[in-house]
């Protein structure tokens, strides 16, 4: 089961590089990691999608406790999220489907960011799940290159997410 696990650790050298070393050496698979500082610039949330059975993300969260960079753990898996993330597609175009790629892009509510000869660059941004039906109907096309960003996640609302582990 994928599981998506927001981590607030503090914005300082190596905090990041000691989470991304802690999954490498333990061997949990990361499917997306995006990192950014917080409304305090001292602080910056991480968004870590994994996958792996209760007890293979109780060990993560165990892992994550014992870093001294980490603040706060909160397992976003159950709760109402808002989760977005940045695609950007470079598609081959002929002069008869330039006028259908454009459509394609405007269905997904997508912006052409770059346009050459042969190339239209595309940006997209929504959940996952959107981001790869835009992937799968323009794969006929012939995309050269895709760069996602990972998942950006929040809990929606007024609604408590399951804190797994919060240091005071």
């Amino acid at each position: 089961m994928q599981h998506i696990i927001s981590v607030l650790c503090e914005n300082q050298f190596g905090a990041f590089n000691r989470i991304v070393t802690m999954f490498s050496g333990k061997g949990f698979n990361v499917h997306s990691m995006s990192i950014g500082e917080t409304e305090n610039p001292e602080i910056s949330r991480m968004t870590i999608v994994t996958e792996g059975d209760d007890k293979i993300i109780e060990q993560v969260v165990k892992q994550l406790n014992r870093l001294i960079d980490t603040i706060k753990i909160v397992d976003l898996t159950e709760q109402a999220i808002v989760q977005r993330e940045l695609a950007l597609l470079t598609v081959f175009y002929q002069k008869g489907n330039r006028g259908e790629i454009i459509d394609i892009c405007e269905i997904f509510r997508g912006n052409i960011v770059d346009i050459n000869n042969k190339n239209l660059m595309l940006e997209i941004t929504g959940p996952p799940d959107k981001i790869d039906a835009a992937i799968n109907v323009l794969m006929p096309y012939g995309i050269k290159e895709i760069a996602r960003s990972g998942n950006v996640v929040l809990k929606r609302g007024e609604q408590a997410a399951k804190v797994v582990h919060e240091k005071e």
